[in-house]
C-alpha cells in the first residue's frame, strides 16, 4: 500500500495521506497494524491521517491520540491541504470534509505567493450553528469565552483573563468545561481552544493542540478566528492585518458568504510503501 507523507507549514506534524481508491477491500486502514507499519519508517509518531477519495474529492480526517486511540470527529485544514498537494491537481479544487461537513475551495495564489494556496471555507460566518449556544459570549469557570463552530468547534479566550504562569492549565480546564457544554468527552480532541490578545500591533493568538501548545495556529483555527471576528460581540475582534502566532503570522479574511485563510503552503516529504493486511472471508 503506497501512501504519501505531506508536511503543511505551521502544522505541528506531517499528515499521512491515504488514497481510498488504492486501499484494498478489507484492508485495516487504522489501528495497531498502522502503528506497527509506521514504526519501521521515519514517522513512528505520526498522528494525523487523511483518507482522501480523488474521485469524489471527499476527505476524512483521523486524529491519533496519545493514549493509542483515534478520534474520527475532528477536522484538520492542514491535512485537507495535504490531500490536495499529494494529489497534485494544478487548478482550483473543491474538497468536501466528510467529518465536519465543510466545503473548502483550494486555489493557488499568484506571485509573489504562487507557491501557496488560499483556502475558502464556503459558509457564511453568521450561518446558523456558528455560535452553538446562540450567544457571542458564554461564561465558563468565571471566564468569558466565545464558543464558535466553524471548521472545528473552538473556544476563544481573552488572554487578559489568564495567568501567564498557568495559562496552559487554565486553558485545559476551560476546554474540558466547554467539551461538557457542547456534548463532547473532556478526553476527546474537541473542542479546540485558543487565547487571543489584541494590542497596538494587532491580534495575536496562542492555541493548544493534542499534546501541548500548537507551534502556530491550526488552519481550522484560523478560519474559526476569522468567523468569530466577523460576528458582533465575541471576544475576538476583527483582524486588522496578519494575526501573530508563536511561529509567525497567518492571514485571514471574511466575506458575507465565506472565510478565507491565505498563503498556506505544504510539501510532499516522501511516498511510503506500508504493509497492509487484507482479511478475506470464505
Amino acid at each position: 500500500m503506497v501512501v504519501t507523507v505531506v508536511r503543511a507549514h505551521d502544522a505541528p506534524g506531517p499528515t499521512l495521506v491515504v488514497r481510498l481508491d488504492r486501499l484494498p477491500p478489507g484492508a485495516l486502514a487504522l489501528g495497531a497494524e498502522l502503528r506497527a507499519a509506521l514504526a519501521a519508517t521515519p514517522y513512528p509518531g505520526l498522528n494525523k491521517i487523511a483518507l482522501f477519495d480523488p474521485l469524489t474529492l471527499r476527505y476524512r480526517f483521523v486524529q491519533a491520540l496519545p493514549d493509542g486511540s483515534f478520534d474520527f470527529r475532528a477536522g484538520c485544514g492542514h491535512s485537507l491541504l495535504a490531500c490536495v498537494v499529494a494529489d497534485g491537481r494544478p487548478g482550483p479544487v473543491t474538497v468536501r470534509a466528510v467529518t465536519t461537513g465543510d466545503t473548502v475551495l483550494c486555489e493557488r495564489e499568484r506571485a509573489p505567493h504562487d507557491d501557496a494556496y488560499t483556502l475558502s471555507f464556503l459558509r457564511a460566518p453568521d450561518a446558523p450553528g456558528t455560535l452553538p449556544t446562540g450567544r457571542p459570549v458564554d461564561v465558563l469557570l468565571g471566564v468569558p469565552v466565545s464558543l464558535v463552530r466553524y471548521g472545528n468547534p473552538y473556544v476563544f479566550v481573552d488572554a487578559r483573563h489568564l495567568d501567564p504562569r498557568a495559562a496552559e492549565r487554565q486553558l485545559l480546564a476551560l476546554r474540558a468545561e466547554a467539551a461538557r457544554r457542547l456534548g463532547h468527552s473532556p478526553a476527546s480532541a474537541l473542542p479546540k481552544i485558543a487565547a487571543v490578545a489584541d494590542g497596538p500591533g494587532g491580534l495575536s493568538v496562542r492555541a493548544l493542540t493534542v499534546g501541548g501548545w500548537h507551534p502556530g495556529l491550526a488552519l481550522t483555527g484560523a478560519a474559526a478566528l476569522a468567523a468569530a471576528g466577523a460576528l458582533d460581540g465575541t471576544v475576538v475582534p476583527a483582524p486588522r492585518g496578519p494575526v501573530r502566532t508563536p511561529a509567525g503570522t497567518v492571514t485571514v479574511s471574511a466575506a458575507p458568504d465565506r472565510v478565507r485563510v491565505h498563503h498556506k503552503r505544504a510539501e510532499v516529504l516522501e511516498s511510503l510503501e506500508l504493509p497492509w493486511r487484507v482479511h478475506a472471508t470464505a
